[in-house]
């Protein structure tokens, strides 16, 4: 079974752990970077914050595994 991940500013992504999300808070761009290279190999999905997105380039977003969602502004 694979799971969902979200990464981004604490206040944006901690209440989706309510919903079984796996929450990584990262709250600068250094901290995204190492929230993604430390995914579980068991995520499908990662929801990421449109700072998060922005801090980890198109690189990651055009990769098929795993998927990526960016949040609303």
């Amino acid at each position: 079974m694979t799971h969902v991940a979200a990464i981004g500013a604490r206040r944006r992504v901690t209440g989706l752990a309510t919903a079984g999300v796996v929450v990584l808070p990262a709250d600068d761009p250094e901290a995204v970077r190492a929230a993604w290279s430390e995914l579980p190999a068991d995520v499908g999905l990662v929801i990421l914050t449109p700072d998060a997105a922005a801090a980890l380039g198109p690189g990651p977003l055009e990769a098929e595994d795993p998927l990526t969602a960016v949040m609303p502004a």
